[in-house]
């Protein structure tokens, strides 16, 4: 009897984490400076895709269930934790293709689990983190490991970090407050860092260079969402991508450099297609 409750309890979580629903997740706003860094910590940003593991499964950020191999989930353990399913720096189009698999792959095992939180643990985040962070330390998992945050102190050493990730490739910045509880949706304890700005456009149209042999792509007509304001992205594209461009009607993430009065995002630049789980 008790082991047909238990089956039926683990059911009903499987079915809340349905893909129409997504998840109920904790997520940034963007650092805007002028506040107090005192009680706050730093970690790098991993540009990979975002992974919650319900104590038995291993969820995209919409909800969608994964399907890494067991040995890619090897000692997690059996309450939630939060993470970047990530492959290192520059990496993250191979990591997306690795993911989407249906079945269980073996390039998983390329990849690793970088662990931000436990989210259904009680107290502020340094306490959710060591409870990962201990649980870890007895089930040592091959792909996965708690991400080091440390205190940032000042401005002007968030600033030198930053310039240090950034040259090593990486996107940028997060910062936690040290005690802030887990809430659900953007919330201000906690902020993306970067040297510049990002956000989405919907790709209406792909225009593909003339006199090649091969098609292959060299800008997308994109448009803004909120005001309709069309231009053209050329760059940030890798060969993998201009041979394999975005479709129309889905999302991309741009960087930027603040606007012209026309609208139009100054020096924009391609960084990735949203999966829709990043």
């Amino acid at each position: 009897m008790l082991q047909k409750v238990s089956g039926l309890l683990l059911l009903l979580v499987l079915l809340t984490f349905s893909p129409a629903q997504g998840l109920e997740i904790m997520l940034p706003q963007v650092y805007e400076g002028e506040i107090d860094l005192s009680g706050w910590l730093v970690s790098e940003k991993l540009d990979g895709i975002r992974g919650y593991w319900d104590g038995h499964r291993l969820f995209s950020r919409n909800g969608n269930p994964l399907h890494p191999p067991p040995e890619f989930t090897k000692n997690f353990p059996e309450f939630p934790i939060e993470g970047e399913i990530w492959g290192g720096r520059g990496t993250f189009e191979s990591t997306t293709s690795i993911v989407r698999r249906k079945e269980g792959d073996s390039g998983w095992l390329t990849l690793k689990f970088a662990i931000f939180d436990a989210p259904t643990t009680d107290g502020g985040f340094e306490r959710r983190l060591a409870r990962a962070a201990a649980w870890f330390a007895l089930n040592p998992a091959p792909h996965a490991y708690v991400i080091e945050h440390c205190p940032v102190g000042t401005a002007q050493r968030l600033q030198w970090e930053l310039e240090r990730i950034e040259k090593l490739g990486g996107e940028g910045l997060i910062l936690r407050k040290s005690d802030s509880l887990y809430t659900v949706g953007r919330s201000p304890d906690i902020l993306k860092v970067k040297s510049y700005a990002d956000r989405e456009a919907l790709v209406v149209e792909q225009i593909f260079e003339e006199g090649v042999d091969k098609p292959r792509m060299s800008s997308l007509l994109v448009e803004l969402p909120e005001n309709k304001i069309r231009f053209k992205l050329g760059t940030g594209f890798s060969d993998m991508v201009r041979l394999d461009p975005p479709p129309v009607g889905v999302m991309v993430t741009f960087k930027y450099y603040g606007y012209y009065e026309s609208g139009v995002p100054r020096f924009s630049s391609y960084l990735h297609t949203d999966s829709g789980d990043h």
